[in-house]
């Protein structure tokens, strides 16, 4: 990659929360951004200051039509050194599976789990050689962590999204770009909650930390914004 060209990032999901502050630190750090919103975001058009910001909005990772046309709407546009689907919900997450009603319960699968594969399936020949497909996990999907159980389905979709990943990277295993599952630590978010432990700055700015040194990486791994490596 040469020096003096702009690293390039798709960040899917990017209208608030963890997609804003990421965009916001990858645009600190030099980078050209590529951000999608199923809404138009006034905090994330206020980045758009010097050019190197592109907004996409009415972008639904569940809707694959809109995942289509963006695909179409970027044909043209150059490689991406990152793509990064952020989006994710946690409807419900305090109650049980077996009390969850199925609809609930398999939307949030569809969201957390199979819509984040089946944009990276779409997106995967625009990443460049060397580059990395990042899907925004939890600690909560690893099975050998969960002890105290809670937050079951929560933690059942991204057990499954790490799961998936783990086949798209061997699916793929002879190409030229990693992919890496990011745990971005309990974050004060809109699905964090306000006790949590890590304000968005500071959780963005230790993921584009970790991702920008692990450019260049090939297969899948599962690690947290200070690059630890979180159990399967």
């Amino acid at each position: 990659m040469c020096a003096l060209t702009a690293r390039r990032a798709l960040v899917v999901g990017a209208s608030r929360g963890l997609g804003l502050g990421l965009v916001a630190r990858f645009l600190d750090r030099g980078w050209d951004v590529t951000a999608t919103v199923r809404r138009p975001s006034a905090a994330l058009s206020g980045l758009a200051t010097d050019g190197r910001l592109r907004i996409e909005a009415g972008v639904d990772i569940d809707d694959d039509a809109a995942v289509t046309a963006l695909r179409r709407t970027l044909a043209d546009a150059p490689a991406f050194d990152l793509v990064f689907v952020v989006a994710g919900v946690a409807t419900q997450a305090g109650t049980p599976a077996a009390a969850m009603p199925r609809a609930v319960a398999t939307a949030v699968f569809q969201t957390n789990a199979l819509s984040p594969i089946r944009f990276a399936e779409a997106f995967h020949a625009r990443v460049a050689p060397d580059g990395l497909v990042v899907l925004m996990t939890s600690k909560l999907g690893s099975v050998s962590l969960n002890r105290g159980g809670g937050w079951s389905s929560y933690r059942a979709s991204k057990a499954a999204l790490n799961t998936l990943a783990r086949s798209f990277a061997g699916q793929h295993a002879k190409a030229a770009w990693g992919v890496v599952l990011m745990h971005p630590g309990w974050v004060r978010t809109d699905l964090g909650g306000r006790r949590a432990t890590l304000d968005v700055e500071t959780s963005a700015r230790g993921i584009v930390t970790v991702l920008e040194r692990h450019l260049g990486q090939r297969g899948c791994v599962f690690l947290d914004h200070a690059g630890q490596t979180v159990p399967w």
